[in-house]
């Protein structure tokens, strides 16, 4: 007993100097724990964590001593991610629209995208509906255009059209991504589509003069390279990816360079790089300056600066906001004559990413940026400190391309398979072809493009960037098209990624042998994966869409309509099909094993029927007679108010679930 305690001790000891790291990790937890909770807590229930957690966190700094100083901080950083996250879900708090509505919609133009239909998509704020009162309008709707004719949508324009609304759906199955929750913290009330054309109702808004100078520049990029390479372009120069086809994002995503897309840490570190090594060569040269000055904290200060410029030209969206977080710790370090790449600077950028947005822990930007550069730190670290040599002078940056694409594809494909349901095959291949060229080439070209824009010379800086991303792009389309690029992977339970990310960070962030036991939890992470059970029926919230778990894979008994819901379950399924390949299994007397009825068309629901010995009979539109007996009858009516059900294997019975069980009574949860 003696000597556990002293073994105890000696590795508590041993993490002197190493705990900072562990901050961000505790506040996620707190974090995750309001997410995870089934019923919203009171608001008085968040003040009195947020109060306690802080009274706590003060108590343990000041008197906390060996043993009691650093639990009584853990505790504290639970409490305070707690309160963090309720007050930033009441701090959004909007109104959502309660009912479907179809009639004119009018509004500001604040938000221009594509939808997954690859149709134009815009976003709305200071909206009116006709015969609502204003206090029950969203602060924003999202209107997919589907119409022909009409204006172009403008930043800033005043529009109106006649569009089809409701409220952000649901989980498209029990467990599956909260789709409403997501729309909740961007503020969108409404979502829908319009055929009508867009008509201009007045001229310019005020207060989008930045978001009209991106649309600008990224309508002049594509004039100047037209075609996908242009797309791309303006993508990540600007953040706008309306001009990208669902092809270009499909082979980006299958050939594992879809990050490239999203201006995030590698082009803000690309940047900030750039602008640093420029600023300090050109400052250096001067003879007066490099004597008197400290070029290289100017350079720093310099590279802020840029990327601030970069952060304000794409939209400043949640992705290149943490990227700017994190390039902005690390160039404050250098500034404070401190190590740059440390986790201690990860840690920073973490807790302050996650006290500003704590939503943004449970999607996969968030994880996987993080993962990558924890990763990619750590790996790097040891090799300097292990003094391990990478090779002649000339090869080492090849090298350590090699070296950081694999640490940041194997630490990044665990959540991107979670979140994405594939795996690309030949990704560290296409990356291996491709991020060098983006740092080498096409991030100097746009920033010489923006410089000479004002002298009409930005057409060859342009020129030299389109041959770039004409290259990447070449590579996506080859390696998406080899056989097996794309392993379609089935989703994992709730409990996967957590356990495996708390191990991870155990082997890294913990001093000692102790570390190894990281690997306990990384172990049973990926036995829980493996043995991943799917749903044996689902029922669309629509009730128009079912699908039966067959041997072959999933039988739809529809080959279109619903796609999106179709082409989420297969995928959650990890099955490469598509929905007209699903629907060629299905077969009538499949759901007669599961003791289900289904009862499609109007026609068929206004016609009188019994259970007829099934146990739940489902009708895709409400019957004018429900059948009476023992058998569950759900309905559309049922389904609004249950979401998406799943028929589950529990204890060797069959139960059905709800989406709206699993989510529980939350603030975005219907009223």
């Amino acid at each position: 007993m003696r000597r556990a305690a002293e073994a105890i001790g000696a590795a508590w000891l041993a993490q002197r100097g190493a705990l900072f790291p562990w901050v961000p990790v505790l506040l996620a937890c707190g974090i995750g724990a309001y997410f995870a909770l089934r019923e919203e807590p009171p608001v008085a229930a968040l003040l009195l964590a947020g109060g306690a957690g802080a009274l706590l966190l003060v108590v343990a700094l000041w008197r906390g001593r060996e043993w009691s100083g650093p639990p009584g901080v853990a505790l504290a950083l639970l409490l305070l991610g707690f309160a963090i996250a309720g007050a930033r879900a009441h701090q959004v708090a909007g109104p959502v629209l309660g009912w479907r509505y179809y009639g004119p919609v009018e509004g500001r133009i604040v938000g221009i995208d594509r939808s997954a239909s690859d149709v134009l998509r815009i976003t709305l704020d200071r909206v009116v509906l006709a015969r609502t009162a204003p206090e029950r309008v969203p602060g924003r709707v999202r209107v997919s255009l589907h119409g022909a004719g009409g204006i172009a949508p403008t930043p800033g324009l005043r529009v109106m059209t006649t569009a089809h609304l409701a409220p952000p759906a649901g989980p498209v199955e029990p467990s599956g991504f909260d789709f409403r929750r997501h729309a909740w913290f961007q503020g969108v009330g409404a979502v829908g589509y319009a055929r009508a054309p867009l008509l201009a109702v007045t001229g310019q808004g005020r207060g989008q003069w930045l978001f009209r100078a991106r649309m600008t520049l990224a309508d002049h990029v594509r004039t100047r390279l037209p075609g996908q390479t242009g797309a791309f372009a303006a993508a990540i120069m600007t953040g706008d990816r309306s001009g990208l086809t669902q092809d270009t994002l499909q082979a980006m995503r299958r050939s594992n360079l879809a990050h490239l897309l999203a201006i995030s840490g590698l082009h803000m570190g690309l940047l900030a790089g750039l602008v640093f090594v420029a600023g300090r060569l050109a400052l250096a040269a001067i003879p007066g300056v490099a004597l008197r000055w400290p070029v290289k904290k100017i350079a720093a200060a310099m590279a802020i600066g840029a990327g601030a410029g970069y952060l304000a030209l794409s939209g400043g969206n949640v992705a290149t906001e943490r990227a700017f977080v994190m390039a902005t710790v690390m160039l404050v370090a250098v500034m404070l004559d401190r190590r740059a790449l440390s986790l201690r600077a990860v840690a920073v950028a973490a807790v302050i990413v996650l006290c500003l947005r704590p939503e943004a822990l449970l999607g996969p930007g968030f994880q996987m940026s993080f993962a990558a550069t924890v990763a990619l730190v750590a790996v790097f670290g040891w090799l300097r400190d292990a003094a391990i040599p990478l090779g002649p002078r000339w090869l080492r940056p090849v090298v350590a391309v090699v070296i950081s694409s694999a640490v940041a594809g194997g630490a990044t494909a665990p959540v991107a398979a979670a979140h994405f349901n594939q795996l690309a095959q030949y990704g560290l291949l296409a990356n291996l072809l491709s991020v060098p060229l983006m740092g080498a080439l096409v991030m100097p070209a746009a920033v010489f493009a923006v410089l000479l824009l004002p002298l009409g010379l930005d057409w060859m800086a342009l020129w030299v960037m389109g041959q770039g991303l004409g290259w990447i792009l070449g590579v996506a389309d080859r390696v998406a098209g080899l056989a097996g690029a794309r392993i379609p992977i089935v989703s994992p339970g709730p409990s996967v990624l957590p356990l495996m990310a708390l191990g991870m960070l155990m082997v890294v962030l913990w001093r000692g042998r102790g570390r190894a036991l990281g690997l306990v939890p990384v172990l049973v992470s990926i036995w829980l994966w493996s043995g991943a059970e799917r749903p044996r029926l689902l029922i669309a919230e629509s009730g128009a869409l079912v699908g039966v778990m067959t041997e072959a894979g999933r039988a739809l008994n529809k080959p279109r309509g619903a796609g999106f819901v179709a082409g989420n379950w297969l995928e959650n399924d990890g099955d490469g099909a598509d929905q007209p390949a699903a629907h060629a299994r299905w077969q009538d007397d499949l759901l007669t094993p599961l003791g289900v009825v289904l009862v499609a068309g109007k026609a068929a629901a206004r016609a009188p029927r019994g259970c007829d010995g099934a146990g739940i009979v489902i009708y895709s539109a409400d019957p004018e007679s429900p059948p009476a007996g023992p058998c569950e009858v759900i309905t559309p009516a049922t389904l609004r108010r249950t979401g998406a059900l799943a028929l589950v294997e529990s204890a060797g019975a069959l139960h059905l679930r709800s989406a709206a069980e699993v989510t529980g009574r939350r603030l975005w949860s219907p009223q």
